[in-house]
């Protein structure tokens, strides 16, 4: 298989870690006989610096000519004060609308090698975490008009919250066929209590679910989600929900698997091409210090192997790569044990060593 894949390795760690995850899909092209055709495309800090658009078109157009997009992370202090309009975070954005990617699904998974690491008690782990958000992207309160005015001698600022039926439906659809590929229940996240556009979220929830009887659907209001995902995480299977209230549950849902380092995310539309990319930041302040940890990036890598160029045996021996590595104790330093004893039981390795590691441990057919 040849496949065309744009990487934008963005700010801060980002160059790092993606260039581990790109040796470890150098090492499954080599394994497996595929050639993957690299193009770079500058986007966030990087793309400021050079063009003075956090998403020029030309870069856009590299990601849209590709079979899927790479990225490792964007932003950063030095761009901060930039108006809302060039800010690093805008460009992503944007990029993600150009693509058309409405769905986002971030796996919420405890590895067991790292069980010490989730802050949640033992009793709690010890049920399982192993749960997907879907999210909507696209759409909401991060895409409708924001206005900042004067009224009666005082600035007032509106974000508008806008979704529509279909809007809904398409997001909804990802979550019923997610759940149809894993335990069957649906959990349908909004705040239908006090806003109109999640009574119209619940609503064609449930129309939708007459179109799947295998799936269990319930219903939950985002506040009381937010509290149940710390309290008995394994009641969860699959959660769909809007853009603003996906981007908050599933950063909690990453920080009760021990650490934001391990998550990897997937980002798609309508077609294959997709955006892969892990959910933590830029870490500007350990940037070029090789302490970053690769895996979020190699993981996401994996995704694209799996959700895009459907090639399930290689994304399963990354995994079990990754897996392998934990086994023997291999660390960077956020999944370091904080219990010394367990400490002597792990060696601290850095970004470089890390990916190296993976890739010694990446075998055909594990």
């Amino acid at each position: 298989m040849e496949k065309n894949i744009a990487v934008i390795r963005g700010d801060g760690i980002g160059p790092e870690i993606a260039n581990e995850a790109i040796g470890v899909l150098d090492r499954v092209a080599e394994l497996y006989g595929h050639k993957w055709n690299y193009t770079d495309a500058d986007m966030g800090g990087c793309a400021i610096d050079k063009y003075g658009d956090p998403l020029p078109q030309s870069e856009l157009d590299k990601c849209l000519a590709s079979d899927s997009v790479l990225l490792g992370a964007v932003g950063g202090n030095k761009w901060n004060s930039m108006p809302g309009d060039k800010r690093p975070e805008k460009g992503l954005l944007r990029l993600r609308e150009g693509m058309g990617v409405y769905s986002n699904n971030r796996p919420a998974k405890i590895w067991p090698q790292l069980a010490s690491a989730s802050p949640l008690n033992a009793d709690i782990v010890s049920r399982g975490i192993d749960f997907i958000i879907v999210r909507e992207l696209i759409g909401g309160i991060y895409f409708g008009s924001h206005t900042t005015n004067e009224v009666d001698g005082e600035k007032v600022a509106v974000d508008e919250l806008r979704y529509s039926e279909s809007e809904i439906e398409r997001i909804g659809r990802i979550g019923f066929e997610t759940a149809l590929k894993r335990g069957k229940k649906l959990c349908s996240v909004e705040k239908s209590n006090v806003l109109d556009s999640s009574r119209l979220w619940k609503a064609t929830m449930h129309r939708l679910a007459e179109e799947y009887p295998e799936v269990e659907l319930t219903d939950m209001l985002v506040d009381n989600c937010a509290m149940q995902i710390v309290k008995n995480p394994a009641q969860f299977d699959v959660v769909v929900t809007e853009n603003m209230f996906g981007d908050i549950l599933s950063d909690e849902a990453s920080m009760i698997t021990g650490s934001i380092g391990m998550i990897p995310s997937s980002s798609l539309g309508d077609g294959t091409c997709g955006l892969y990319e892990p959910i933590h930041g830029s870490a500007p302040d350990i940037a070029g210090m090789d302490i970053a940890n690769p895996i979020g990036t190699i993981l996401s890598a994996a995704m694209m192997l799996r959700f895009s160029f459907d090639l399930a045996d290689e994304a399963d021996a990354i995994e079990s790569a990754v897996g392998a590595v934990l086994d023997k104790g291999y660390r960077t330093a956020d999944i370091m044990p904080a219990d010394e004893n367990e400490q002597k039981k792990c060696q601290k390795v850095g970004c470089r060593e890390m990916g190296n590691l993976i890739k010694e441990n990446l075998t055909k057919g594990r």
